[in-house]
């Protein structure tokens, strides 16, 4: 596949586009002595924080590339099955190959629906990719309005499902399999308890699934709930590319890092976003820590492009936000390591607070493209907390 000549001296191969990978990308155009390849499987940008109202049919979750990246970025529409470490290319599915002298491994995450709970991957739909949302979308376009619909998994994501679903007038029950909200304040999740309760979503946080059915749901304590459509949103997964690639993963697959972001095995191999776990320690999987991590990603990259030594990595979080339907949310505030304080507020200003978030991280990419180099974040917590789903 050939790619457009550049004056350039160092080739950089960004594989994935999401939240970070795309903001990589316009950041290394920092200098005019490096070319950016983006790889990514899809033709266009997904917006995955949107993916449940996509599902719900109460917003899109696609954008066009061209308004995102930089013209100096080449995108390349192909997915990558192996990083040569030894003949520095990147191998694609198409049987072309990229050459690099660094790589941004930025493959994100995707859901995980359990084969060791029976008929969860044959009957179960999850909301974390383009393409199962938009299974449920059609299913969901086919089902009454009163059919019961089980959403599995009683984090943020199965939270704002659950939500979105109740508020397009839909049949719901969340199965937690325990606490609900566990990364929550008391206050922040007595507030999504109250919302889901007067909306008429059932709340099951004592059980788990232990059974999928085509039309029900068995929870591990016996009882047996009609379900026409059951939604996992439970758990994460992560692309096999970093161990089919020989380079070292934790158990989730993510790959390993220092804590400049660059893999343990080969300093030409940086990471960002989900798919990175920094000593061994990764950040939990979010939106919000992409734009950082991939910020930090590229600069390592341009450090070690100009032989200084790179940056470690000092990220911070400040909380999260969750999404109501379309006319509420929660705003949780949250120390430095990401643990949860006593303040939060929702309704309206929730939801407002919530819209401002997503588009926030549209925002920064595009504006990495106008200006490399623009984006900041927030720092002094170093970045080093144990994941929590």
């Amino acid at each position: 596949m050939p790619v457009p000549e550049h004056r350039t001296s160092h080739k950089v191969v960004v594989i994935g586009g999401g939240y970070a990978g795309t903001l990589a990308a316009n950041r290394l155009r920092r200098r005019d002595d490096v070319a950016v390849t983006l790889v990514n499987p899809r033709p266009r940008f997904v917006d995955r924080v949107r993916l449940h109202q996509f599902a719900a049919r109460t917003g899109e979750a696609e954008l066009d590339y061209g308004t995102l990246l930089d013209d100096g970025v080449h995108l390349v529409v192909d997915s990558a099955t192996r990083i040569g470490t030894a003949t520095r290319t990147v191998e694609l599915a198409s049987g072309h190959a990229l050459d690099y002298d660094y790589v941004v491994y930025a493959v994100g995450s995707t859901g995980a629906v359990p084969s060791s709970v029976p008929g969860a991957a044959e009957f179960a739909v999850s909301t974390a990719e383009l393409e199962s949302a938009r299974r449920l979308r059609g299913v969901l376009d086919e089902l009454p309005a009163e059919a019961p619909v089980t959403v599995v998994g009683g984090g943020l994501t199965g939270i704002e499902t659950a939500a979105e679903l109740v508020d397009r007038g839909r049949n719901v029950t969340l199965v937690c399999g325990g606490a609900l909200a566990p990364s929550l304040s008391a206050p922040g999740r007595r507030h999504v308890v109250k919302w889901l309760s007067r909306h008429g979503v059932a709340v099951v946080e004592a059980d788990r699934v232990a059974e999928v059915r085509p039309d029900a749901v068995v929870l591990a304590g016996g009882a047996v709930l009609p379900s026409a459509l059951t939604v996992w949103t439970a758990g994460f997964a992560v692309p096999e590319l970093a161990s089919a690639s020989g380079l070292r993963t934790d158990d989730l697959g993510r790959l390993l890092t220092d804590e400049t972001l660059t893999s343990v095995d080969d300093d030409r191999i940086v990471a960002a976003g989900d798919a990175a776990a920094p000593s061994g320690r990764p950040l939990r999987m979010s939106g919000q820590i992409a734009t950082p991590l991939g910020a930090h990603a590229a600069d390592t990259v341009l450090s070690r492009v100009a032989g200084v030594e790179p940056a470690v990595l000092d990220v911070a979080f400040a909380g999260s936000c969750v999404s109501l339907g379309r006319h509420a949310g929660l705003r949780q505030f949250a120390r430095k390591d990401d643990t949860a304080v006593n303040v939060c507020f929702g309704g309206r200003a929730g939801a407002a607070y919530k819209e401002l978030t997503c588009k926030l991280g549209v925002w920064k990419i595009r504006r990495e493209a106008r200006k490399p180099g623009s984006t900041t974040w927030l720092k002094g917590g170093h970045g080093l907390v144990t994941a929590r789903w």
